[in-house]
């Protein structure tokens, strides 16, 4: 009924730049937050940084100032501009929507994106 689609992962020098991006498609009525999480090797999953339709945002501790994402409503679309990249920042990437009102069915739903490989070196 819904998918995530991301983009723009890859391979980057350690102080470069990337722009991540995924857009939701589908009977989509509304869409509360979209956020981006992280899986590094070995470790559980964790928060990257989260907007709600209203625009407010939370980061994890480790990106703050050096990540920053942003939303199109319009669109069902969120980005996550990252800056100063570190190799500690090498993970799978992976975007999630929130209370996911649908067009189709009742209730809410939660989805998640097949996830986008960053690689920083050092």
């Amino acid at each position: 009924q819904v998918q995530l689609v991301e983009s723009g992962g890859g391979l980057v020098q350690a102080g470069g730049s990337l722009r991540l991006s995924c857009a939701a498609s589908g009977s989509i009525f509304s869409i509360n937050a979209m956020g981006w999480y992280r899986q590094a090797p070995g470790k559980q999953r964790e928060l990257v940084a989260v907007i709600t339709s209203g625009g407010s945002t939370n980061y994890a501790d480790s990106v703050k100032g050096r990540f920053t994402i942003s939303r199109d409503n319009a669109k069902n679309t969120v980005y996550l501009q990252m800056n100063s990249l570190k190799p500690e920042d090498t993970a799978v990437y992976y975007c999630n929507a929130d209370w996911v009102l649908l067009n189709t069915a009742p209730g809410r739903y939660d989805y998640w994106g097949q996830g986008t490989q960053v690689t920083v070196s050092s």
